[in-house]
């Protein structure tokens, strides 16, 4: 990436969500070589059944497709768990892990909750902390992860961008992280 880096001097540089591990690794690398390049992560895409877009789905017949939904359905766990007030991580991993082992096709390489900055396992579950997996669907490695928000600190930024806006009129604000 630094060799990239210094060919094309970008101001900006983006990057997707789904490949998370990835970008903590390049922030790093960034702010270690104090390069002058903003990193952006945006959104996983996902079709209309949730399975993060991928080059990768082209290797998936049809109901290795079906299959692979199963990905997103143990994310939405961790996060609807997170929500619900979970914070042991074991117990939000071992969710994930029965969804994951319902799908035939499916067999787990890893499902981890990290802390987003150092991307370390964490015993109790934090805002803001990433729920990551790597699963085999037939022959194909997809991975995909999730932002653990707790709704009641999503819902108190909320509350307060909006309290920011009534007061300032058109103040554009953002509540979503990264």
């Amino acid at each position: 990436m630094l060799k990239l880096f210094n060919l094309i001097n970008p101001d900006i540089a983006y990057f997707g969500q789904k490949d998370f591990q990835q970008t903590v690794i390049i922030k790093r690398e960034v702010a270690d070589l104090n390069l002058d390049v903003n990193i952006k992560v945006l959104p996983t895409i996902r079709d209309k059944e949730g399975l993060a877009l991928s080059s990768r789905n082209g290797y998936l017949n049809e109901t290795e497709k079906k299959d692979a939904i199963c990905l997103y359905k143990a994310l939405i766990r961790a996060q609807t768990m997170a929500n619900a007030g979970a914070k042991n991580a074991k117990e939000i991993l071992g969710e994930m892990e029965k969804i994951i082992n319902n799908c035939k096709s499916a067999k787990i390489d890893y499902i981890s909750i990290v802390n987003p900055e150092t991307l370390e396992a964490v015993p109790e579950v934090q805002h803001g902390d990433v729920a990551a997996l790597a699963v085999r669907i037939g022959k194909t490695r997809l991975i995909d992860n999730i932002i653990l928000f707790f709704l009641i600190a999503v819902m108190w930024i909320n509350l307060n961008v909006q309290e920011i806006q009534s007061c300032s009129g058109s103040a554009n604000f953002s509540s979503h992280r990264m």
